[in-house]
């Protein structure tokens, strides 16, 4: 589990921050605190699809289950066999 939490982690800084000083944890709020958008949700979703070899139904892919990492490690080990 941490080590999902820290690649989700990684991929956020190096994706969706602009100054690389900013701290992030597994609690911010990536999509309520604007940090993650719409259109990068999808392209986060796509990494942990490649990344897990899993594949993350759209119903369950909602803001919600993407607003922190924590949420999203959650999401991503319900379809990691």
């Amino acid at each position: 589990m941490e080590d999902i939490k820290a690649a989700v982690l990684e991929y956020v800084k190096e994706e969706y921050l602009e100054d690389e000083d900013e701290e992030i944890t597994y609690e911010t709020p990536l999509i309520s605190g604007g940090i993650v958008d719409s259109f990068s949700m999808v392209s986060l979703k796509r990494f942990l699809e490649t990344k897990y070899s899993i594949s993350i139904p759209d119903e369950k892919a909602t803001p919600e289950a993407f607003d922190s990492v924590n949420k999203i490690a959650d999401l991503v080990k319900e379809f990691v066999g």
